[in-house]
């Protein structure tokens, strides 16, 4: 492999590619070698990339999420068999921050991501599957349109004017046809996918859980039924962190996650205090040991995506009570 030579005979030097990626851009930079060069983020600048790549004879990847704009080139590098770890970008400037590197530019960007494939070895990620791509496309713009939505009704409470009144009125009309149409889409990808249908319905049983929080369930955690409990909640960013020092016991709390999966489910935790017998039982003892009701809430979030991470590792709907065998 293109690098420097080992010490130890026979033995080769691993080499990392750091990948900066913008809407028009991919830099790139090559470790150890201190390669550095820029394609186009099109299809023919990441064919081009694939090839540079393979003549570095480059062992691992490491790129930001970056949207959507990362996602032609983790798709096309993953074909070539290239492993590549897309990372969180607070992640990555953390490092460069704890490595002294206080600058940025797409170039430095680049260097830290390649030095941090090096020294932290991240776990290569695999591609999303397209159809839960497609799904979290449509979430995402049934949510702006219900934002959009909400702030034009808060408008309309406002507004004097007659003339104003009927404008808004009449995008109203507009925004609740399109979410219509966008919800149908959805039921219909979900209807269509045989495993997507069946993870909907295992969420949906779950008492307090509605369609559009089963969605998000199944959306923005395909990991749900992969994993243990702690990790569901901790990609969830409902676990409680612990930050302690010497005596100093400090209140626990939960940072970082999916934070449009927790803005999707807080209303089907709201519903779960109400219709949920355990869950309710569990919020009651939280509000009653003095934690308030938006701690007890989180706790009831956290407490809906164990449960539907525990039906789906088993495949069943929700029951009163859990079978023995299960």
């Amino acid at each position: 492999m293109q690098g420097k030579e080992s010490p130890v005979k026979g033995a080769e030097t691993e080499v990392y590619a750091g990948i900066d990626v913008c809407k028009a851009w991919l830099d790139v930079h090559i470790h150890p070698a201190g390669q550095d060069f820029r394609v186009a983020n099109t299809g023919k600048g990441i064919k081009r990339l694939g090839k540079q790549l393979a003549a570095a004879k480059v062992h691992a990847v490491v790129m930001e999420a970056t949207g959507k704009y990362h996602r032609d080139a983790h798709k096309a590098l993953c074909a070539k068999d290239f492993a590549v770890a897309v990372v969180n970008p607070l992640r990555a400037r953390l490092f460069a921050e704890a490595g002294g590197m206080l600058a940025k530019t797409d170039r430095l960007d680049a260097r830290c991501l390649a030095l941090m494939g090096a020294k932290l070895k991240p776990e290569a990620t695999p591609p999303m599957p397209e159809r839960l791509e497609l799904l979290q496309e449509l979430m995402r713009t049934r949510q702006s349109v219900v934002d959009s939505t909400t702030a034009c009704r808060n408008r309309l409470g406002e507004a004097k004017a007659a003339f104003v009144r009927k404008l808004i009125e009449r995008q109203i009309e507009q925004l609740e046809a399109a979410c219509a149409k966008l919800e149908a889409e959805i039921k219909d990808r979900i209807a269509d996918d045989p495993v997507l249908a069946r993870r909907y319905q295992i969420a949906l049983s779950i008492p307090g859980v509605g369609p559009v929080a089963a969605w998000w369930l199944i959306a923005r955690l395909p990991e749900l039924g992969s994993c243990n409990a702690k990790q569901a909640a901790m990609m969830a960013g409902l676990a409680p962190l612990a930050c302690d020092s010497g005596q100093k016991k400090g209140v626990r709390k939960i940072r970082s996650g999916r934070a449009d999966l927790r803005r999707g489910i807080y209303m089907a935790a709201l519903a779960a205090t109400r219709c949920n017998p355990p869950l309710r039982a569990f919020y009651q003892r939280l509000t009653s040991a003095a934690k308030g009701h938006r701690l007890a809430l989180t706790g009831v979030m956290r407490k809906l995506v164990v449960l539907a991470n525990t039906l789906l590792c088993q495949n069943r709907l929700w029951l009163p009570s859990a079978p023995e065998n299960a």
